[in-house]
């Protein structure tokens, strides 16, 4: 599905002061943007912002980024945190590629990724676009820190299947695996669900989860 373009959509966004403009800036001095010594967690692939939200809402000890590629998604995420009463200091929004994250996160800066149901690129010629690729989890393991891990969700069976078979070659670690999260009393423990599991758990679909260490 082709993604609708929102004219201005880049100048509405560099205006909120949830979105850092120029991240390479804050490279290995993240917490020194936030103004505190909280452990960093990023979420790539953000969309419309309700999982990452959420999460600086109930947990206001963690520095949460949000990160989207498309300004056009970003947008909307913008204007919904800019209606609420609330403002979140612990939260901020990054319009960038996650190819780049070695650009503005320097080595073991970040505590937790977080992966929610990624663009699954279901032809094999476009396997590496995948972020759950080895490709993208050597990117990873360059921010990570070494106690951190990776939660990644998704309803894509086929995308969760190649996830897991990428975590041998790129020399990571499972935590714990579920093969239906909402019915997985363990894992789906203080579980947030994002738009897209909203919408996809309604329909029946089952919820797939890793956790992965280095």
């Amino acid at each position: 599905m082709r993604l609708r373009n929102v004219p201005g959509s880049e100048d509405f966004i560099a205006k909120s002061p949830y979105v850092c403009t120029e991240p390479n800036k804050y490279q290995g001095k993240w917490n020194s943007y936030f103004g505190n010594d909280n452990p960093v967690h990023i979420e790539i692939g953000m969309g419309k912002g309700q999982f990452i939200t959420e999460m600086a809402r109930l947990n206001p000890d963690v520095n949460y980024i949000g990160i989207e590629m498309y300004s056009s998604v970003m947008h909307r995420a913008v204007k919904k945190l800019e209606q609420m009463t609330v403002r979140f200091n612990n939260l901020a929004l990054l319009c960038m590629d996650a190819r780049r994250l070695s650009d503005v996160f320097a080595n073991d800066e970040v505590m937790r990724i977080y992966l929610n149901f990624s663009d699954p690129w279901p032809k094999a010629r476009h396997a590496r676009r995948r972020i759950t690729s080895r490709n993208f989890l050597a990117i990873y393991d360059n921010i990570l820190d070494k106690d951190g891990h990776i939660e990644f969700k998704t309803d894509n069976q086929s995308l969760f299947t190649f996830s897991l078979e990428e975590l041998e070659a790129a020399g990571w670690r499972t935590g714990a695996v579920s093969h239906d999260l909402h019915n997985d009393v363990m894992m789906c423990s203080g579980n947030v669900m994002t738009e897209y599991e909203e919408k996809f758990s309604a329909l029946g679909n089952l919820i797939y989860k890793y956790v992965i260490c280095r």
